[in-house]
């Protein structure tokens, strides 16, 4: 069974594929040729689900049968600052925004606060079309985000979160031990048992 990403960010898509080591993994963009997909919605599970049907509905339009489109939606939220960016995580800068950006305006916000450190936490939704059937799963990490990017593992916000039980942040850990215990790899881990129920 070919698993077809609804992403293009290629750090997820390269995740993913470690986290899925003895599946075919394939980005939506190698089979589709790469289109932007319009995340209208107002939550995690919304933007997921949105992201896999259109994916699903454009397989099924050039008679691909044999996959399972799996999507992600996921990102960091602060409760200091009303939970943002939330849902716009990977465009809290701006539409189109660098994982640089992005880092730099939340560095900012907390500096307006004259805060170093404060209460974060990622969420990722990840949604599972198979058979036109649709199943949702959620992973959560908790942690400390920081005001100074520390670290060049991973991508978007890690540099600048620091999660439980640590004293470094997710762009200082190696991705083996932070696998273990990532927003993703908890929802993939779910997913899976879904994986196991449907197939």
């Amino acid at each position: 069974m070919n698993i077809i990403l609804a992403s293009a960010n290629r750090g997820k898509i390269e995740e993913f594929k470690k986290l899925l080591p003895n599946s075919n993994v394939f980005a939506y963009s190698d089979i589709l040729g790469k289109f932007d997909i319009d995340e209208t919605g107002t939550s995690f599970k919304e933007n997921a689900i949105i992201k896999a049907s259109e994916v699903n509905e454009k397989l099924k339009q050039i008679g691909e049968k044999n996959f399972i489109v799996i999507s992600d939606d996921s990102g960091i939220s602060l409760p200091i600052l009303q939970n943002a960016p939330g849902i716009f995580s990977a465009r809290y800068a701006k539409v189109g925004a660098s994982d640089k950006e992005n880092n730099t305006k939340l560095i900012s916000k907390l500096d307006e606060l004259n805060l170093e450190r404060t209460p974060a936490f990622y969420t990722a939704c990840i949604a599972i079309i198979y058979n036109n059937l649709i199943y949702t799963v959620h992973g959560f990490m908790h942690g400390m985000a920081i005001n100074k990017e520390l670290g060049t593992n991973g991508f978007g916000y890690d540099p600048l979160f620091i999660p439980d039980g640590f004293d470094k942040t997710l762009g200082e850990l190696d991705f083996e031990i932070k696998q273990e215990f990532s927003h993703r790899n908890r929802a993939l881990k779910l997913a899976k048992k879904v994986l196991e129920v449907i197939l």
